[in-house]
């Protein structure tokens, strides 16, 4: 470690429990932030400060006005520029810590690239906005014995839980299936910053726990910030009858259970059914006399009220203005073919 790095993570050296050992550890480490919204960007940003020596940020969707209220990395600019926000992540991050490599992915985690998006680090931490992409997670962490933390947030309840692999319950453990019914979304529920930085603080510090060597909490911790309740309970070990620890089953990771995906607190279905990769100056072309568009190398956005289509690289696409599935792949088969 040179004098330089020393110097940057002196107040981190210093701590007991990371000393100069634990400092070289995170400086080796390879994590992945899988989405970049309110606890990713939060994480990311930390991993950066507590020099992780490489982050991959991992997320399909574009910076909103609406995102800043809790998005920590994000400003008014990346707005007026329609970056992606894993782009737009990198870009904050390079200037926050230049000594550490970021890479920016503007992509959906799915079953056909999750092994090359994971395959190579050691950690994960959840910043997603779904079941369905963090039973993904899980299937794979389970599968490769890679330990991972979950998080979630809305209104201003929020949980979050470290995985091990063999030696802690994983998600299937605790949730063997997806909520049904109708769940609050930041959309309907509203959202609090204070809840998702605080959340997303819990799951680097578990991070940097595991990194370092020290072994997770074994904790599933619950707060609720604006009635001043902090709870926690002990975490227990594999479940023996778990769908995903105990019968190895991986429905997801087999791309058995992947649906187009209606998104937290968006009003907007992804749809991602293509199979090759779309040219996005041909398709402003082919949609400018139909609507209103903006184009630039990451993201194509068609607005035509009262829906507004975002069109990625690689076939993807976010309809916003609908949660009706149907709807949404109808829009996709029209204006970008089936």
């Amino acid at each position: 470690m040179t004098s330089r790095l020393r110097e940057r993570y002196s107040r981190q050296i210093l701590f007991p429990g990371i000393g100069e050992p634990g400092q070289q550890r995170l400086l080796d480490a390879r994590v992945a932030v899988l989405g970049c919204g309110a606890l990713g960007s939060f994480q990311a940003g930390a991993l950066a400060r507590a020099g992780i020596g490489f982050v991959r940020i991992v997320d399909r969707d574009y910076v909103e006005l609406s995102n800043l209220q809790r998005q920590w990395l994000f400003d008014q600019c990346d707005v007026d520029q329609g970056l992606p926000k894993a782009v737009a992540a990198a870009r904050k991050i390079a200037v926050i810590n230049s000594d550490i490599q970021v890479e920016p992915v503007v992509a959906d985690l799915i079953a056909s690239n999750v092994d090359d998006l994971l395959g190579d680090v050691d950690l994960i931490l959840d910043g997603t906005d779904n079941f369905e992409t963090r039973y993904l997670i899980n299937d794979y962490a389970v599968d490769r014995g890679r330990p991972w933390i979950y998080g979630a947030a809305v209104g201003s309840y929020g949980i979050a839980m470290p995985i091990v692999p063999g030696q802690t319950a994983c998600l299937r453990c605790i949730y063997p299936d997806p909520p049904s019914g109708a769940q609050p979304t930041c959309e309907t529920a509203g959202v609090l910053g204070s809840i998702t930085s605080l959340i997303a603080s819990l799951q680097v510090s578990e991070a940097i726990k595991i990194l370092c060597g020290s072994g997770p909490s074994r904790k599933i911790t619950t707060a609720d910030v604006w009635n001043g309740e902090l709870r926690q309970v002990t975490q227990p070990g594999p479940v023996g009858d778990c769908p995903a620890c105990g019968r190895r089953e991986f429905p997801y990771l087999k791309g058995e259970r992947a649906n187009p995906i209606s998104l937290c607190g968006r009003n907007a279905v992804q749809i991602h059914e293509r199979a090759r990769p779309i040219d996005l100056q041909d398709l402003a072309a082919r949609l400018t006399p139909l609507g209103s568009v903006r184009a630039n190398e990451f993201a194509l956005r068609f607005d035509m009220p009262p829906y507004l289509l975002t069109v990625f690289p690689d076939g993807r696409a976010i309809i916003k203005g609908t949660t009706d599935v149907g709807i949404a792949r109808s829009l996709y088969a029209r204006y970008i073919g089936a």
